[in-house]
């Protein structure tokens, strides 16, 4: 024993140097599983380590990367997407519903970043910023007359929450400091909610964040409270986002436990969702308005309604993306959004349209739409490609999968503002730069209209407000005088709308701008019926 006990040591590390040889030996050819695992290098791991140290020129491996990583996405479906680590906390906002910064929005004109709007209560608002100040420096930055561009100056304002920047301004000739300690800023996800009439109520949602539901819940309170009978419920260029807030939306207007949407992939187990609670409007009628910006969360609210009869759909046949994506996060900051499922309305529709063809031809199948028509012809244009569905609710309506929501009634895109002139207004910035500079000159007559409504019935220089933007345009080669009287109509109601817009921002806009929708009009004319 004694004699064993002074050998076992060295017969020890006899054993472990055999078994790291061994080890080594099989390593290039055995992938284990389990806690411990080795696994072989892939060959695009390969790959990139011999371009790492062999490569004739100097390569930024981090690009090398990206390129590697977004060309395997792209052999996928058009909405798994990688996000770099720069891109990422802007792109997470959005979802968030808020941000840190100074609360206001600007505009760059003729080199000069010009204040169009400050947020009530924001920081600006509190350290004494004003629409019409134009900036000079923010913190150390000369930022006029040097070429600013809209991004640099978002980077230069936005910082963590409580940090301070001192921004110069130019205010009726004179420079004057402001020091602005930054907050959080909300990113609304209803653009406004008001009564169209004693009984009918006007929401509008752009996106599904995080804060999407509970803006919604407040807003249809809101309207119950001023007498709520009917809703038009607006998701026109609403792009979707967390399809849990979408669900949670659906639920409000379904009553018992009917399922609102299911999910499905070939590693993802089927997940139905129900109705859970009893919904905040699950009587009165409704009317959903989409177009084909609308999509994803949009189309699981509207396919979901429109299966159990309970709204109908006005406007025209939606994006068509039927794609669950998840988030992962990446060793380095980065983070992918990889479609994991699809999702299927009630009925069993799946509303995504096909990208067996490609990306490019994915992403211009909106622009065929305007092409062959289907914008301004609706379903006369072309023919439905997915299966046929029937409706659950007593309507027992044919509806169909395969390519977007297709509305119920149908409503084409206005084509008398194509005028190359009136496409100049917009393109150039004219529009924008005629509206700003004329509300700064007529500040007191358009603040002394207290609420949108009274704008639309009280405000009656629409003549007085094209002549200016037709002498404005022709600064920039652009006539108005020889468009033809329909489009001139049109135009001056934009010009309303956007002239409310400056004075009570997106709630102005839309709530003047929806006196003169042809959608919004056809949804109160089939409410009455």
């Amino acid at each position: 024993m004694k004699k064993l006990q002074v050998w076992l040591p060295l017969l020890f590390a006899v054993v472990m140097i055999m078994g790291m040889l061994i080890g080594f030996r099989l390593r290039g050819n055995i992938v284990t599983s389990g806690f411990f695992k080795t696994r072989k290098q892939s060959p695009v791991q390969e790959v990139v380590d011999l371009v790492n140290m062999k490569y004739v020129d100097p390569v930024s491996m981090d690009t090398l990367g990206n390129a590697a990583i977004d060309g395997m996405l792209t052999r996928l479906d058009p909405h798994s997407v990688y996000i770099p680590a720069a891109d990422l906390s802007e792109v997470n906002e959005d979802l968030q519903g808020n941000f840190e910064g100074v609360g206001i929005e600007f505009q760059i004109f003729d080199d000069t970043v010009n204040v169009v709007s400050v947020l009530a209560g924001g920081p600006s608002d509190k350290a004494g910023l004003q629409v019409g100040d134009k900036f000079l420096k923010v913190g150390d930055s000369i930022v006029a007359g040097n070429g600013i561009s809209t991004d640099k100056i978002r980077t230069l304002l936005r910082g963590p929450g409580a940090s301070k920047v001192i921004i110069k301004v130019l205010r009726k000739g004179q420079p004057q400091d402001f020091t602005v300690s930054r907050g959080t800023i909300p990113l609304p996800a209803v653009d406004v909610s008001y009564m169209i009439d004693k009984q009918t109520g006007y929401i509008r949602i752009n996106k599904f964040s995080e804060t999407t539901h509970a803006e919604f819940a407040r807003a249809i309170q809101g309207l119950q409270e001023k007498g709520l009978q009917q809703l038009i419920l607006d998701l026109r260029g609403n792009g979707g986002g967390i399809l849990q807030e979408s669900i949670e939306i659906a639920d409000d207007f379904l009553d018992g436990d009917k399922l609102i949407v299911y999910t499905v992939g070939a590693r993802a187990p089927k997940v139905e969702y129900h109705c859970r609670r009893d919904g905040l409007f699950e009587n009165g009628k409704t009317v959903i308005l989409t177009d084909e910006g609308t999509a994803s969360a949009s189309e699981v609210l509207a396919g979901a309604l429109q299966d159990w009869d309970r709204a109908t759909i006005i406007g025209r046949r939606t994006f068509g993306k039927g794609l669950v994506q998840e988030q992962y996060q990446l060793s380095d900051g980065s983070a992918i959004r990889l479609t994991v499922a699809r999702y299927y309305t009630p009925t069993g529709r799946s509303i995504q349209k096909p990208y067996d063809k490609g990306h490019e031809d994915y992403n211009e199948e909106v622009i065929k739409r305007f092409r062959n028509g289907e914008v301004v012809h609706g379903d006369s244009a072309t023919a439905h490609a997915g299966p046929a569905y029937k409706t659950f609710g007593k309507q027992h309506r044919t509806v169909f999968g395969g390519g977007g929501i297709t509305p119920d009634i149908f409503v084409g895109f206005d084509t008398t503002t194509l005028d190359k002139n009136i496409t100049s207004l917009y393109m150039d910035g004219t529009l924008s730069r005629f509206i700003y500079s004329y509300y700064i000159q007529h500040m007191p007559l358009f603040q002394s209209f207290k609420t949108p409504a009274e704008f639309v019935a009280g405000f009656h220089g629409e003549e007085q407000l094209w002549n200016g933007l037709a002498n404005y345009a022709t600064r920039d080669t652009i006539d108005l005088h020889a468009i033809p009287q329909k489009d001139k109509e049109i135009l001056q109601h934009r010009i309303k709308a956007l002239m409310a817009r400056q004075i009570w921002r997106t709630e102005g806009y839309y709530e003047v701008s929806n006196a003169y929708d042809p959608v919004v009009n056809k949804a109160l004319e089939t409410l009455k019926k």
